[in-house]
C-alpha cells in the first residue's frame, strides 16, 4: 500500500496544476478563486458521498481538492477589497463565496448519492 502522504502529494500536484490552469483562463478579479472554490466544493461533496477506495480518497478528496481550492486566496482577496475601500464588494464576496460553496457541496453530495444508489 502506498503511503497516504504520497497519495495526498500526487493529488495535490494535480490540484495545484488544475488551479493554475483555471486562474490562467479566468482573469477577472476574484472570479478564478470563486470558481475553483465552488467547483472544488461540488467535487468534494461528490467524492465524500460515493464509495471510494481509501487510496483514491487520499488522492482526490484530500490532495486534489485541497490544492485546487484556495481558502487563503479567498481570505486575502476579501481583506484586500475591504482595505481598498470596496467594503460592500468584500462582504458580498465573503457571503457569496460561502453560500455558493455550501450549495456546491450539497449539489455534489446529492449527485454522489444518486450515483452511489445506481452502483
Amino acid at each position: 500500500m502506498t503511503s497516504p502522504a504520497v497519495l495526498v502529494g500526487v493529488g495535490g500536484v494535480l490540484g495545484a496544476i488544475a488551479r493554475h490552469l483555471v486562474g490562467a483562463r479566468i482573469e477577472t478579479d476574484n472570479a478564478d478563486t470563486f470558481a475553483v472554490n465552488v467547483l472544488g466544493s461540488v467535487a468534494l461533496g461528490l467524492l465524500v458521498t460515493v464509495p471510494l477506495d481509501a487510496q483514491l480518497a487520499f488522492v482526490f478528496a484530500t490532495g486534489f481538492c485541497g490544492a485546487f481550492t484556495t481558502f487563503s486566496s479567498f481570505a486575502f482577496e476579501t481583506v484586500r477589497l475591504y482595505e481598498t475601500g470596496h467594503r460592500r464588494r468584500a462582504v458580498t464576496n465573503a457571503a457569496g463565496s460561502l453560500a455558493a460553496a455550501l450549495v456546491g457541496v450539497a449539489l455534489g453530495a446529492g449527485l454522489g448519492s444518486v450515483l452511489a444508489g445506481a452502483m
